[in-house]
């Protein structure tokens, strides 16, 4: 039998979602090993997120099943108002299997992913929004260039031989420290980073007057929500190797994989850089102001009148 009314019927709105909804995959099964100072570095990750931005956005991270003391951090996190959607899978659900819950649950018209590994820098957001809005058909945009394989941007080269409007460059555009800082976190063998660098070439794109590069790279992205949820649901079939799946998917249908002029993310890996380790010992700034009623000495009354108030209307 109901006792009084809900209260939460006197309520005239309700929260609007943002229009952009960072999300960011998580998994550190352990603190050992590989996963040593991979807690330091999500905690670097959410933060330089947050303090890079500069759009209005909501924080959305899910976690894949990783081990207490990483989910303790994150619920306490949510409880500060640093994390607006807080998603805990029980069980690793892989990369796809992720996604898959991802971009059909983030409220926002436009979905900014992550791994759980990035590093920003100020200003990713607007930048990278900003060739998602002025290019056609964008698929995904890279807040840094790389180099990434010519044959997942096909679309890319043959829209810019279609329109007028663009002006293309090739050859080594990107500097060697620029292609360095990026490719010796991703653990090649001794020499292959100068060999690759050697053989591989940029394309670079302006038009409206924006300057983007060709390409894109899953670890970090932003896009369409409805157009990623035209990819859903990812069927693999291992928890990494086939991501690019969504790569080849974009290029295959005709969308743009396009990356920033400049390097506005970088790939921490599994090791924080020194001069970042002070960053995952300070506590973040709260996103809300506390108010005076939030101080225990005058919440709790407040909550046991409320109790009380409630009772005697509804006995």
């Amino acid at each position: 039998m109901r006792i009084g009314q809900n209260p939460a019927k006197a309520a005239k709105e309700v929260a609007k979602p943002a229009r952009i909804t960072a999300a960011v995959l998580n998994y550190i099964p352990f603190l050992s090993g590989f996963y040593t100072e991979t807690l330091d570095v999500l905690k670097v990750c959410l933060t330089s997120l947050r303090e890079g931005a500069d759009l209005p956005f909501d924080l959305m991270v899910f976690d894949n099943g990783s081990c207490a003391e990483v989910v303790d951090y994150l619920v306490n996190e949510q409880r500060a108002g640093r994390i607006q959607y807080l998603l805990l899978s029980e069980k690793n659900l892989g990369k796809g299997g992720a996604w898959n819950v991802i971009f059909a649950a983030a409220p926002g018209e436009i979905i900014a992913y992550s791994d759980s590994d990035a590093l920003f820098y100020p200003g990713w957001l607007s930048k990278s929004v900003e060739v998602l809005e002025t290019y056609p058909r964008v698929g995904m945009v890279t807040a840094r260039p790389l180099r990434t394989p010519s044959e997942l941007y096909t679309s890319v080269q043959a829209w810019a031989a279609s329109t007028p409007d663009v002006r293309v460059e090739e050859g080594q555009l990107m500097s060697w420290e620029m292609y360095k800082e990026f490719a010796e976190t991703m653990g090649y063998p001794e020499g292959k980073i100068e060999e690759v660098y050697a053989s591989t070439q940029d394309v670079r794109l302006t038009y409206k007057g924006v300057t983007a590069y060709a390409g894109a790279n899953h670890f970090q992205f932003v896009g369409w929500k409805a157009v990623l949820n035209e990819f859903v649901p990812f069927n693999m079939d291992r928890p990494m190797g086939q991501v690019r799946m969504l790569d080849r998917g974009l290029n295959d249908r005709g969308y743009l994989r396009l990356m920033t002029a400049d390097p506005l993310v970088q790939n921490m890996s599994n090791t924080l850089p020194p001069h970042l380790r002070h960053k995952a010992l300070q506590p973040p700034a709260a996103t809300r102001q506390r108010g005076v009623w939030d101080f225990p000495l005058i919440k709790k009354p407040l909550l046991w009148l409320y109790d009380r108030i409630f009772r005697l209307y509804n006995p």
